[in-house]
């Protein structure tokens, strides 16, 4: 392997969240979030590992316990070999649930990958996440820890959309069934906010990224990943059957024809329908060969979810329909050996290789096909286009032009000379192409330009007090959530001054010092041991209201206040958009005055700012506040970086807020607490997470019931 000059071992963690991971036996097809992604980070991190230059790799994924799945999935650390290993985090319910419904768990996710982070003996030289969900939880560790952040995307939700809404669904069902708003935003952050963007292939970046505000073409790489050749590899003589061998044989009424094989998820994108409707509408295809589809494991149709229930059911009907019995076999199980003994089946029949889908991000079926000497047939969109591009062995279609699948098909199987040449080009340019060797060294290449990052921040308190052995706080917002009720404030201050040695107290406000100094005097309220101001940009340690500049240097990554500045005042609908008075800007915050009346959307000016590259966090709040800030600043990455400097969990802080300014204060393992205000219905969307109570009462009375409901003092 080739020696790199940089002397220091990189660790690397990767970050792939929904899905079933396990070193070994993965369940792939087994649901639609148990694809090629899942296989690609574990052959990714085995195949880094091996690498001289690498020290240490984790894969992080997340913590299953589910009589319903393997026991497997329950183990918090599984080796993958000597100095690399899958760790699998908390978040959420134990049970496994589909990566749609684990959007209200990720905060949580976050908050305790960083615990588990800083308990290791070093932070990792680079964070690298997998999927829209990784990237919103290493978009939060990156913002925390100051580590550069990679990504691949693997598919993106604006691509999958546009096909979604091309094969008749609604936006409102597309909503519903994918929480796509969710996915798009959380993709859009992560491109705004990473260092490198892998991709597999040029067409991805034009065609799938290209749809993104964030499109950055200069800060992604094309790095292919690889296939196991020794796993995958042409048929070897006439041994003994195998058990796949033994089920077509038993199913088939012609056994001995070539084999047309289709191996995906039973997902609707996967277009195996199509497929089939188009091997049904060809009276010459059927005569040629039979059709094998690989569609995932099952016992029972009907105890599958939704979406696989409804392709299995469609492709049963459309068999019946077109009286396929006989030439068709959807078989109920297979293991990853079957796998590749169904490739060398269909290769020693003289058959090919199809892959229909709607959209393909890459396709490493298509590698393992090529590898084991078959010819391929694949949709023209996403990564086959690269595949077949540099192996020259195959045919692309559209998938929707079922037509031009059949002849595709056609002309590969009547003709043994092209079949020939294109199994031979197969199997000299995967290899050539696409190995894990060269890839994991192509990967490390790229990112060392970037592991060089800056200090990481202190673990230790830079102040020391006598109530460092305080392990609780209570954090509040000021406005319209202290304040509000006079009679309310004054028993929290009561309660304050009574409980004092108990508990850290805290402000989190987008007041500046002096503001929130004069509050505090005026209304008669206890100093606070910490004080976060200017909307989570300074943070002040009392007695002595010492600043934390370690914090600020920190936050300063990347801010350009008078680019910033500029482009707001470009903006169209500039009068809805007016600078507050200097009393309340700071020199890491810019504050407007917001009127939705005649001001842009807020999507619109985040669109632009994303557009611009610009490295900034937006927050409305109260509905006329607009203020920003840097990427790497908000209450909520302030709170965090407090709490780890004086080692308070946060399963033990409370934090109270009542606006959207709090939202990302109260999102992950706080005690969060919304008290009831006109303004609370900004934090709406947090009724679902478990770890917020929303008060009854309002202003300061809220945060008093909220202490009784969490039982505050005897956690």
């Amino acid at each position: 392997m080739p020696n790199n000059s940089n002397p220091e071992p990189l660790h690397i963690v990767l970050i792939s969240i929904h899905g079933l991971i396990r070193a070994n036996n993965l369940e792939l097809g087994r649901d639609a979030d148990t694809g090629g992604q899942t296989k690609y980070v574990v052959e990714l991190a085995k195949a880094l590992a091996k690498q001289e230059n690498v020290q240490r790799v984790d894969l992080i994924t997340r913590r299953i316990i589910d009589h319903e799945v393997d026991s497997d999935y329950a183990e918090p650390i599984e080796r993958l070999a000597d100095n690399a290993q899958i760790v699998r985090i908390d978040a959420g319910p134990e049970r496994y649930i589909r990566k749609e419904e684990l959007w209200d768990h990720l905060d949580s996710f976050a908050d305790n990958l960083l615990s588990w982070l800083h308990h290791q003996p070093r932070l990792p030289d680079i964070l690298h996440s997998h999927y829209a969900d990784a990237g919103y939880v290493g978009v939060r560790i990156a913002h925390w820890t100051g580590l550069p952040l990679i990504h691949t995307g693997h598919s993106l939700g604006r691509d999958k959309c546009r096909r979604l809404l091309a094969v008749g669904l609604t936006m409102e069902e597309i909503e519903q069934r994918y929480h796509m708003s969710n996915r798009i935003d959380a993709e859009e952050d992560t491109l705004t906010n990473a260092d490198l963007v892998i991709t597999s292939t040029r067409n991805e970046i034009e065609e799938q990224y290209g749809l993104y505000n964030c499109y950055t073409p200069e800060k992604m790489a094309v790095i292919p990943p690889g296939t196991d050749l020794e796993m995958f590899h042409p048929p070897i003589g006439n041994g003994e059957k195998t058990a796949m061998a033994i089920t077509l044989d038993r199913s088939l009424y012609q056994p001995d024809k070539p084999i047309i094989l289709a191996l995906s998820r039973p997902d609707e994108r996967k277009n195996i329908i199509g497929l089939l409707e188009a091997y049904g509408g060809s009276p010459r295809l059927q005569q040629l060969a039979n059709l094998v589809i690989i569609a995932g494991n099952r016992d029972d149709i009907r105890e599958l979810d939704q979406g696989p229930q409804a392709v299995l059911t469609e492709l049963l009907l459309v068999v019946d329909y077109y009286d396929l019995y006989g030439q068709v076999v959807i078989p109920k199980h297979h293991t990853a050996d079957d796998v590749a003994d169904i490739y060398r089946l269909a290769a020693a029949s003289g058959g090919v290789f199809i892959n229909p889908a709607l959209t393909e991000p890459f396709g490493l079926t298509l590698l393992e096909a090529a590898a084991s000497g078959l010819p391929l047939v694949a949709t023209e969109n996403g990564g086959p286009v690269d595949i077949i591009g540099n192996c020259r062995n195959g045919l692309l279609i559209d998938p929707l032009d079922k037509p031009a699948i059949a002849e595709a098909l056609v002309t590969i199987l009547e003709n043994s000379k092209l079949w020939q040449e294109l199994s031979e080009n197969g199997l000299q340019n995967v290899a050539r192409h696409y190995s894990w060797e060269a890839h994991a060294q192509a990967y490390l290449q790229k990112i060392r330009s970037i592991s060089e990052h800056p200090a990481h921040l202190p673990k230790t308190p830079p102040v020391v007090n006598s109530g460092r052995f305080r392990k609780q706080a209570i954090f509040t917002a000021i406005d319209n959530t202290l304040l509000g009720d006079e009679e309310g404030l004054a028993q929290f201050a009561k309660l304050i001054r009574e409980k004092r040695k108990k508990f850290f107290f805290g402000i989190a406000t987008g007041r500046r010092l002096d503001s929130v100094l004069t509050i505090l005097k005026v209304n008669r309220i206890p100093m606070p041991d910490i004080i976060i101001t200017s909307l989570g940009t300074e943070i002040y340690y009392a007695p002595q209201l010492i600043a934390d500049t370690a914090w600020n240097r920190h936050i300063d990554h990347l801010w350009t206040p008078q680019v910033l500045r500029r482009v707001i005042d470009e903006l169209p609908g500039i009068p809805g958009l007016t600078p507050q008075p200097k009393s309340e800007q700071s020199r890491f915050k810019l504050s407007y005055y917001y009127d939705s009346t005649i001001a842009p959307p807020m999507e619109e000016i985040l669109t632009l700012l994303r557009q611009q590259e610009l490295s900034v966090n937006p927050t409305l709040s109260f509905g006329q506040f607009l203020d920003l800030v840097p990427a790497r600043a908000s209450k909520g990455q302030a709170l965090r970086y407090v709490a780890r400097q004086w080692n308070i969990p946060l399963e033990r802080i409370m934090v109270t807020g009542g606006s959207g300014g709090d939202e990302d204060m109260l999102r992950g393992n706080t005690l969060g607490v919304v008290v009831g205000n006109r303004h609370s219905e900004e934090l709406s969307k947090l009724g679902d997470n478990q770890h917020v109570y929303f008060a009854e009462k309002s202003h300061a009375w809220g945060i008093l019931e909220a202490i009784d409901h969490y039982d505050f003092f005897n956690l």
